[in-house]
């Protein structure tokens, strides 16, 4: 081990105790049942927070997907000064990525749940306890830093949404996480995802409705000495360039993935999904410049 690497945390039973009794991701919380998608033939652990749940990789080491449910008329604006990020006790450390990735270099790590999209409640004691919750190394995923501070667009849509489409006590889950492939450069023992995704799920009109979308960091990643340059683009992966948003198809995530998405490639509210079911994957992709570009099928000031 590299003696100028932080070494492993340690762990403590007290630490444990804290999470103990999270509900997590509420699957009821549109008042329709949706579940965490399952990712068949991997090992997966569901780690359940406040308001959220993550489904663990062990074998990546990161977060397969998370479950966000946003009750928006309960958000809250709480500081994050003070708050370290943290191991979560219920998985053993070699199963989640820790600091030693994010040392001396420009690697962020990147929320995968949106803290203040999370920090909601009533008590203001159960903001506060999402608010620390988020910042646990299993909602982490690495990012260039430049990448990570420039996604306003990537963050913003999630506000958007809730502003402009979610009915039912403006409520919006969010599904997030990264796209793993065989190009993803390794560094220091951890596969840095070149592609996120995020899911939003609402009711529009009392019906079940659907959007994804996904991001690129593969650009600023080759721009890190330190970090292996990504490797080639294959077919199928259109380059995206940098902080790039793509509305897509829900079954190209589901393809891209291997989730289980079914339900929400279902519901998705892209026109193109439904007109043109099995074109092949991201050839359908519709980029983004701001949040008023989303595609949906419905006008959203009726």
């Amino acid at each position: 081990m590299d003696a100028t690497l932080p070494t492993p945390q340690t762990v403590h039973t007290a630490t444990t105790a804290a999470l103990a009794g999270r509900e997590g991701f509420d699957e009821r919380f549109l008042g329709v049942p949706v579940p965490v998608p399952v990712l068949a033939g991997v090992e997966t652990v569901l780690l359940p927070y406040t308001h959220f749940s993550v489904l663990m990789r062990p074998d990546k080491r990161l977060a397969a997907i998370t479950a966000l449910g946003i009750e928006g008329a309960k958000l809250m604006d709480l500081d994050r000064s003070g708050i370290q990020w943290r191991l979560d006790p219920r998985l053993p450390e070699d199963q989640q990525t820790g600091e030693r990735v994010y040392t001396r270099n420009d690697i962020d790590r990147g929320h995968l749940v949106r803290r203040a999209s999370a920090v909601w409640g009533d008590p203001r004691a159960e903001a506060a306890t999402a608010n620390e919750n988020t910042f646990h190394y299993t909602n982490a995923a690495p990012q260039a830093a430049k990448f990570n501070q420039g996604l306003e667009l990537w963050l913003g849509l999630e506000s958007y949404l809730l502003e402009n489409a979610a009915d039912n006590g403006r409520r919006l889950i969010v599904f997030t996480g990264p796209i793993f492939s065989d190009v993803d450069p390794v560094y220091r023992g951890v596969e840095i995802p070149l592609r996120y995704f995020k899911v939003a799920v609402f009711l529009q009109d009392g019906s079940l409705a659907a959007i994804g979308y996904v991001v690129d960091q593969t650009p600023q990643l080759a721009d890190l000495d330190d970090v292996p340059k990504p490797g080639a683009v294959g077919d199928g992966v259109p380059p995206l360039g940098p902080f790039r948003t793509f509305q897509v198809p829900i079954r190209d995530i589901a393809a891209l993935t291997g989730l289980e998405l079914d339900q929400l490639v279902g519901v998705d509210r892209m026109p193109i999904a439904a007109a043109l079911p099995s074109v092949r994957v991201t050839s359908a992709w519709r980029e983004l410049s701001r949040p008023e570009c989303l595609d949906l099928d419905f006008d959203l000031n009726d």
